[in-house]
């Protein structure tokens, strides 16, 4: 059983139901894609400053690239790239090493001048970084989309997805699973898959497991459409204050930026208080956006754990309790790899990609530090 009805749920009881996996059944508390996955558009990268996490990202494009073959749904894929900003020398040297990481590893991310930067991205003002990063093979899809297609495919393949199913409770005895219980009756598994993003910690406690993840609201607002159009430019962030924009699909712009006074919590209103901090960054990287009026915007959760990266593994009791979760805003991006790890823990092979540095007991008191992973870029 998955709980859970995201883009994580999503590729897992696609990689399952594929695989011949009989009986999958996907709960979903609300609709699928209810939660983070329901956002407008979702970067999709390999640009990060560790091996774990790039091989993550690798396999995935990979994927996202023949999701119209397999499983089969048009998700929207502009591979515009990712471009980092960068205001200082230290800055330059962080994602220096991180570029020679990535290359090594195939990605072709390179460093590049203002200059070049600037003809990427017109909004940008060169005068005001050192230098830039850019991988030309990253860029963003359609995260809901995506999971329409997985669950759509999961479907034809024999999966079954119930919505507006909570999970209320899970029956455990004797170190092993039994049964999840729903406000409409009791479902019997010796198995569940916990990806319930933002509230997996509650899912985690009902088993007697801890997932540590904390709900965090993150925003973006929308320009609407502009005139004259904008230019087609790459992801576009900058490192220092996490102010990002990108395209939108309405010929205008999405901005972002996660919000240093957010506090933890479940809340999901969308308001413009943070368009404030947003503002202040822009006019120093960005001044014309800066000026740039605002249509309207979203709020969701991000899912996040002490460390920024997920939660991917089996807990030892009770069994058998799989977990993919906390991917603190890198889940849609990591999706495909992880509906294939999670499918390969579940039938006892060796996933693709040594995936202990991210289990749960990595927070353990007892845990050595030298099995957690790298800190990576945002």
């Amino acid at each position: 059983m998955i709980i859970g009805g995201g883009v994580i749920g999503a590729s897992i009881a696609f990689h399952l139901a594929e695989a011949g996996v009989r009986h999958v059944l996907l709960l979903e508390r609300d609709r699928p894609a209810s939660g983070s996955s329901g956002k407008p558009i979702g970067g999709v990268r390999a640009q990060f400053s560790d091996p774990l996490n790039i091989r993550l990202g690798l396999r995935s494009l990979d994927a996202w690239r023949s999701f119209a073959r397999r499983p089969g749904a048009d998700i929207g894929l502009a591979s515009v790239g990712y471009l980092f900003l960068l205001g200082d020398d230290t800055e330059l040297a962080t994602f220096t090493r991180g570029v020679e990481t990535q290359n090594a590893l195939g990605l072709p991310s390179r460093i590049i001048t203002p200059r070049e930067a600037a003809d990427l991205c017109p909004y940008l003002a060169p005068g005001s970084i050192v230098a830039a990063a850019y991988s030309p093979t990253d860029g963003y899809a359609l995260p809901k989309a995506a999971v329409t297609g997985y669950l759509g495919a999961a479907r034809r393949l024999g999966a079954t997805v119930r919505t507006r199913c909570p999970v209320t409770a899970i029956d455990t005895a004797d170190g092993a699973l039994h049964a999840v219980r729903t406000p409409y009756g009791t479902v019997a598994t010796s198995t569940v898959i916990c990806c319930a993003g933002a509230w997996s910690g509650a899912i985690g406690a009902m088993a007697g497991v801890d997932l540590p993840v904390t709900p965090l609201r993150r925003q973006i607002a929308f320009t609407g459409p502009l005139v004259p159009a904008p230019p087609r430019i790459p992801f576009t962030l900058d490192f220092a204050s996490t102010l990002y924009f990108h395209n939108d699909t309405a010929d205008g712009l999405l901005l972002g930026l996660s919000d240093p006074d957010q506090q933890p919590g479940f809340g999901r209103r969308f308001s413009r208080e943070w368009l404030r901090p947003f503002r202040t960054a822009a006019a120093r990287r960005a001044p014309e956006l800066a000026r740039l009026p605002v249509t309207g915007g979203w709020a969701g959760l991000y899912e996040m754990t002490p460390d920024h990266n997920a939660l991917i593994g089996e807990a030892a009791r009770p069994g058998r309790f799989l977990y993919a979760t906390g991917f603190s805003g890198h889940g849609f991006l990591q999706a495909p790899a992880v509906g294939e790890i999670i499918r390969d823990l579940y039938l006892g092979r060796a996933p693709f990609l040594d995936i202990t540095p991210l289990t749960a007991t990595r927070f353990d008191g007892h845990a050595d530090r030298a099995t957690r992973p790298e800190a990576h870029i945002i």
